[in-house]
């Protein structure tokens, strides 16, 4: 009998898939493409936007658009929680997706960051002449 994983992927809001009876797992990695099998040693890899594929019963390939996150390997165990998915059949959409909705999100998150990193240092600045005067 094949060894197999159950594969759940998180939501910060929910349980966005859970599957049993995963054979091969192959996510996108910050240093490449790796991949996952039931008998490999545990670890933990931090994700960025990418597709992740996995098969479960008859060899069936599923895809998967995950948002940065992280993937957790325990035993027959495989955890990735992610800001977001999206599952599809369609490489070039969810590829698509990755680039409109994830890739615009974080240029979003970095605008809104500098914005507030300006505002810290403007207080900063006045409280400081406050605090001499």
């Amino acid at each position: 009998m094949m060894a197999t994983m159950t594969l759940r992927i998180l939501l910060p809001y929910a349980v966005f898939l859970e599957r049993s009876e995963v054979t091969r797992i192959v996510a996108e990695g910050r240093s490449g493409v790796f991949g996952v099998l039931p008998r490999r040693r545990d670890g933990v890899a931090a994700l960025p936007p990418g597709i992740l594929v996995f098969e479960a019963g008859g060899n069936e390939e599923t895809y998967v658009a995950v948002d940065e996150g992280v993937l957790v390997k325990t035993g027959h165990e495989v955890r990735v929680s992610v800001r977001d998915a999206l599952m599809g059949t369609d490489l070039r959409h969810l590829r698509q997706a990755i680039e409109e909705q994830f890739l615009t999100l974080d240029e979003h998150e970095r605008d809104v960051r500098s914005v507030v990193a300006k505002l810290e240092s403007g207080l900063i600045r006045r409280l400081a002449r406050f605090h001499h005067d």
